[in-house]
């Protein structure tokens, strides 16, 4: 195969590994991009082109994320990856991993980790490098990637749920939670949330977000319940999709474009926590992004005005 032939069959793990390392989708696509540019600019072929490429992204990942988390720590509000809409990769022998890692929960839980431990985890647990690949695309002993990798599954572990649901039964609950929210049923969305359950939304200080998170089934129901008819009256339109391989939605405006994604964590039976996106900057992927300040000054008017 030629050098872009190569690259272009690997391409979609070089990306499923910077997406989960940077939480953007975005910087994941530079980082792939560098990487072909370094394998085009290399005068030699490597004796396996996936262990280079893998190694390549993982390093330039590592260097972003280092930069992005200054940037992070400065962030307004909470910040949550880059909604992702499907995962490039696919591997029927490790597909539980890729989907539980690609998801908004398991992400944030990353995020906990150091640069390095990130990179080992995610390329030794969810990829299954062997701990001679994974140690040449960090640039540390085995060794090294060892203890790096016993930290890290501690961090991740701390923070796992208990239960799990299948996924029948997320998008069963997804449906009927969307019905509801459309219609907007307090009752039925009080009866599928979970007591302790939280709303948060991610606006970046470019959006209309809420001050703090919401929590509690009465309070996130009412909130729901008061919100979204509204912006159905404005021609504001919910479509149903599963993003981070989980149920969620994209919110468009009467033109078609983008104003936010909600994501759903189900989890024994209900729904525990509701991620909003809502900064216009992590939706440009996703197609044309809304005016969100207009469209606010829109269901403010409406909420003022009879049915």
């Amino acid at each position: 195969m030629s050098k872009v032939e190569e690259f272009e069959e690997l391409r979609p793990l070089l990306f499923s590994i910077a997406y989960r390392i940077l939480g953007s989708v975005s910087e994941a696509e530079d980082a792939v991009q560098e990487t072909w540019l370094r394998f085009d600019g290399s005068a030699t072929r490597p004796t396996s082109t996936k262990a280079f490429l893998s190694a390549a992204v993982t390093r330039i990942s590592i260097d972003v994320l280092r930069s992005a988390r200054v940037r992070r720590e400065e962030y307004v509000g909470p910040w949550f990856p880059e909604p992702l809409l499907s995962d490039p990769y696919q591997d029927p022998e490790r597909s539980v991993e890729l989907a539980d890692s690609v998801s908004m929960a398991a992400l944030l839980l990353l995020e906990r980790l150091s640069p390095l431990e990130r990179a080992v985890f995610l390329l030794r647990e969810v990829f299954a490098f062997g701990f001679d690949e994974v140690a040449a695309a960090v640039g540390r002993s085995e060794a090294a990637c060892r203890q790096l990798l016993v930290r890290a599954r501690r961090h991740m572990e701390a923070g796992r749920p208990r239960f799990a649901a299948d996924r029948q039964e997320r998008q069963e609950l997804a449906t009927r939670f969307f019905d509801a929210l459309k219609n907007g049923d307090v009752g039925g969305l009080r009866n599928l949330l979970a007591a302790d359950v939280q709303m948060v939304g991610d606006g970046g200080g470019n959006a209309p977000q809420l001050a703090r998170a919401v929590m509690g089934a009465e309070k996130v129901a009412r909130l729901l319940g008061a919100v979204y008819p509204v912006l159905n009256r404005i021609d504001v339109t919910c479509e149903p999709h599963e993003l981070n391989g989980q149920p969620g939605a994209i919110f468009r405006d009467r033109d078609g474009k983008v104003l936010q994604t909600l994501v759903l964590d189900v989890l024994d039976g209900q729904i525990q926590t509701i991620r909003a996106v809502i900064n216009p900057d992590k939706l440009g992927h996703l197609g044309p992004v809304a005016d969100v300040w207009a469209v606010d000054r829109e269901a403010r008017r409406a909420r003022r005005q009879p049915n």
